[in-house]
């Protein structure tokens, strides 16, 4: 298995790039054309702003740097555990991949055929929880831990484009809170496992040596501004009662999980120390 920034990642922050650097629209280019790519539910002026709600990373010197910097040490000892294994995982995005992210918290597989609405609501809740980091990403630009402590991370096929995108706050973890939240509003009765798996979810981002602890505190942030004003938006909520509806039926229907949960609850079980 591949592990990337899917196209559709790719083509918010190009996208986004274009946008800072110019008044006109620019042209999709033809391979984004062509992709798969699904819509958001919310519209460009309804996106959080991370630049206004969000302060200025770390500064040198200060304490939250030290701490950012003591998180990476300590992530940099889980290479080639089976934690830095499940980081790897976790950096998909790429459906159908990514749907199975939650799976084991959620306690059912997550398909298009059985389960839609779900499937739907985490495609399109993607989109605008990672426009969400886009305008502070662009405006600070930070290094990446990999590129400052020469490294590995847990996908080297994707650390030419991570070189030159900005690491703060983190739009993988903005994507996990988001949905850890709005899987939990459809099924309440797993919440904790939702939102420990939210959690764990960005801390990959730490594991894979490719954030700071401080992107990943950012980045849940944002994830919960874009959840809550997903509240206001018909299609969303619509989408949660849906899911709410189909994940009760194929429950009952015993459609568990496809991945090995008890694997994945060992490797989590590895503190990564200092994290927050």
């Amino acid at each position: 298995m591949t592990h990337r920034l899917p196209p559709l990642f790719l083509a918010l922050l190009a996208t986004a790039w274009l946008a800072a650097c110019t008044s006109t629209p620019a042209p999709v280019a033809p391979a984004v054309a062509q992709a798969d790519v699904a819509t958001g539910y919310l519209a460009a002026d309804a996106i959080p702003d991370s630049l206004a709600l969000v302060p200025a990373p770390p500064a040198a010197g200060s304490a939250a740097l030290a701490q950012d910097h003591a998180v990476a040490a300590a992530a940099l000892a889980m290479r080639d555990s089976p934690r830095f294994e499940l980081a790897r995982r976790d950096a998909d995005l790429d459906f159908p991949q990514a749907a199975g992210l939650f799976a084991c918290a959620l306690g059912v597989e997550i398909d298009p055929v059985h389960t839609p609405a779900t499937w739907r609501l985490l495609r399109r809740s993607l989109v605008d929880a990672a426009q969400s980091t886009r305008a502070a990403k662009l405006r600070y630009r930070r290094m990446r831990p990999f590129v400052e402590n020469d490294a590995p991370t847990c996908t080297p096929e994707d650390e030419t484009g991570l070189r030159d995108s900005g690491s703060y706050p983190s739009g993988h973890t903005a994507i996990g809170w988001t949905w850890a939240l709005a899987l939990a509003q459809a099924a309440p009765e797993r919440s904790d496992a939702l939102l420990a798996r939210g959690r764990s979810f960005g801390e990959s981002r730490l594991v894979c040596n490719v954030h700071w602890q401080s992107d990943v505190l950012q980045g849940r942030f944002m994830g919960a501004g874009t959840f809550a004003r997903l509240q206001a938006e018909p299609a969303f909520r619509a989408d949660v009662a849906a899911a709410t509806d189909e994940l009760a039926r194929v429950r009952k229907q015993g459609r568990a999980p496809r991945s090995d949960c008890a694997a994945e609850a060992a490797a989590l079980a590895q503190p990564l120390p200092g994290a927050l």
